[in-house]
């Protein structure tokens, strides 16, 4: 039965082109995992979905917020027992400001897709939850901020508490930050809704309707999921903690070839490490590549301690 088991993926790259956020590497970094899903994890073509905003390729589907929505419900729908599920996202995050009731400073964790629509944590949240037990959702999310993006998922590897080393080689001219600021967000949103509220569910509920967040559309949902942790079939690898950047190499910068830090070191990790890697050693050797080539951002896991040691993507 084990061959029958499906392996699923959505792979999203947004690099934002021709515009002042633009980055560089981002369509890289999943064309490269594409092949390796294929090459070393028994992945077929046919079942790799693959959204980028290239403008040359109009054979991709345009990474919006309501197509990869869509795009991840219809991998959950396909979804049974024993199959693995893949989502990698390279592209800017962001953080907002939490509604949450006695939690007036923190803040929440999203992407955001190519037309600004963010995707949540709470949307990450909900998606878990309609995982069929036996089957895993792992995502690796190459952006800022993305240490926490299901939330209230089990943090098992989380904010590095160590002073770092003052010898990196990297300077911070040498790339950019996959971070596209709250207030730049908000400025842009206005610009599309002409509403004078510094609201920004309100921006998004006006231009994005129902393909908004649930964050905003359902704040309601939010008190309900107010629940203690649990074991459940979500796996998150962050490219950096919730409070750091992720970086973006420029092609000028890395010899010619353009890529997301946290993608390219989890691609050198599977690349040198033949033997199986659990999700943790996974994460714990891409924290010494990005570490030994000069890079202050930390990778996390989040998971159940069971997934925490379970091989990544369950390698055959």
């Amino acid at each position: 039965m084990e061959g029958k088991n499906k392996r699923l993926a959505v792979l999203v790259g947004c690099n934002y082109p021709n515009t002042s956020n633009e980055l560089h590497g981002c369509i890289n970094d999943v064309l490269a995992m594409k092949e390796t899903l294929v090459k070393s994890f028994g992945f077929d073509h046919s079942n790799i979905k693959l959204l980028t905003d290239e403008p040359k390729n109009s054979s991709s589907t345009m990474p919006t917020g309501a197509n990869i929505k869509q795009a991840l419900a219809e991998m959950i729908d396909q979804a049974e027992e024993g199959d693995v599920l893949y989502f990698h996202y390279s592209g800017h995050g962001t953080r907002i400001p939490s509604k949450k009731n006695g939690h007036p400073f923190r803040q929440e964790e999203a992407i955001v897709p190519c037309d600004f629509n963010l995707i949540t944590d709470l949307d990450f949240r909900q998606l878990v939850n309609r995982i069929p037990k036996g089957a895993s959702l792992t995502i690796l999310s190459d952006s800022c901020h993305s240490g926490g993006l299901i939330d209230k998922e089990k943090e098992q590897i989380g904010p590095s508490k160590l002073e770092e080393e003052k010898n990196g080689t990297l300077k911070q001219s040498d790339n950019k930050p996959k971070s596209i600021p709250y207030e730049s967000i908000l400025q842009h949103l206005s610009s599309l809704t002409n509403i004078n509220t510094t609201d920004i569910g309100t921006h998004l509920l006006e231009f994005f309707g129902s393909d908004a967040s649930l964050r905003f559309r359902l704040p309601v949902l939010d008190r309900e999921l107010s629940q203690p942790l649990k074991s459940d079939e979500g796996i998150l690898l962050s490219g950096c903690q919730s409070d750091e950047t992720s970086a973006d190499m420029s092609p000028n910068m890395s010899n010619g070839k353009a890529y997301g830090a946290f993608s390219n070191a989890v691609q050198i990790v599977l690349k040198d490490n033949k033997e199986k890697l659990s999700n943790r050693e996974v994460v714990m050797k891409a924290r010494d590549v990005l570490q030994r080539q000069g890079f202050v951002q930390h990778p996390c896991l989040y998971c159940s301690d069971e997934n925490a040691d379970d091989i990544f993507l369950l390698q055959s």
